[in-house]
């Protein structure tokens, strides 16, 4: 007889993210410029990889040019699917 595994209850982590504000015109929204450092897949040379995510701010405690913390979510309309978590500097 073999046994089965027990299924074991496994935990999303949520990926984070650290961008600086853009723009907060729209109401509840900012967009975030997340910059990555990462190396060329063929010259190994570390290049910028810049991306620009949608992000609920429920306070509008943001402003542009501040550097923000950011937790993905579940998709709160069309395009954002990202929370703020915390501003890190003003």
């Amino acid at each position: 007889m073999s046994e089965q595994p027990q299924q074991e209850a496994t935990t999303h982590v949520r990926k984070t993210r650290v961008g600086v504000v853009v723009s907060n015109k729209m109401s509840k929204t900012l967009v975030v410029e997340h910059v990555a450092r990462v190396p060329h897949p063929r010259f190994n040379k570390i290049v910028k990889r810049s991306k620009k995510y949608y992000v609920h701010d429920e306070a509008g405690e943001a402003q542009i040019g501040d550097k923000v913390r950011i937790v993905e979510t579940r998709p709160t309309s069309k395009l954002k699917r990202w929370s703020l978590e915390k501003v890190l500097s003003h």
